[in-house]
Formats: structure tokens, C-alpha cells, sequence
């Protein structure tokens, strides 16, 4: 079974946009969970993650990171890998 994909996003978030829809184009199915209204579940995602910026993408339990390493993850196979398990 694939891992979930959980996208952590903000509103007027262009990288969160983006992100959403390469994770569409690949039919990738996700769950995004929208922190802009909720600063406890921003402290809670930092102290997972260790970053502030958004979005932030989980690949089960694995932090993947933002935009950028969601590319460069899907672009290098690095992605299907960690959906694989």
C-alpha cells in the first residue's frame, strides 16, 4: 500500500499552489491541511519538521520538505520510491 501524502499550506501560498498541482498532475492523492488560521498546528509542524516555510510535504511519517524537494523528488524518482515504502 502507498504512503499518504499530507501537504501543509497557508492561503496566498504560490509554492502551495504549485506544489497541489504537480501532486494533481501525477494523480497523486493528498490530504492538505490548511495552518493559516491556526498557529498551535504551526508549532506542532515546526517542531516535527524543523522548518517554517510553506507548504511542507509528508510522505507517511518522513518529512519530504517544500516545493523544491518535492520537484527535485519527482524529478530524480526519489518521490515514487518513498510512496513505494
Amino acid at each position: 500500500m502507498a504512503k499518504k501524502i499530507t501537504l501543509y499550506t497557508t492561503e496566498k501560498c504560490s509554492s502551495c499552489v504549485r506544489a497541489k498541482a504537480l501532486l494533481t498532475q501525477r494523480e497523486l492523492p493528498f490530504e492538505e491541511i490548511n495552518l493559516s488560521r491556526d498557529p498551535d498546528g504551526r508549532a506542532a509542524l515546526v517542531q516535527r519538521t524543523g522548518m517554517m516555510t510553506f507548504p511542507q510535504i509528508l510522505v507517511g511519517d518522513e518529512a519530504l520538505g517544500g516545493f523544491e524537494a518535492l520537484t527535485a523528488a519527482d524529478r530524480d524518482g526519489r518521490l515514487a520510491a518513498l510512496l513505494a515504502g
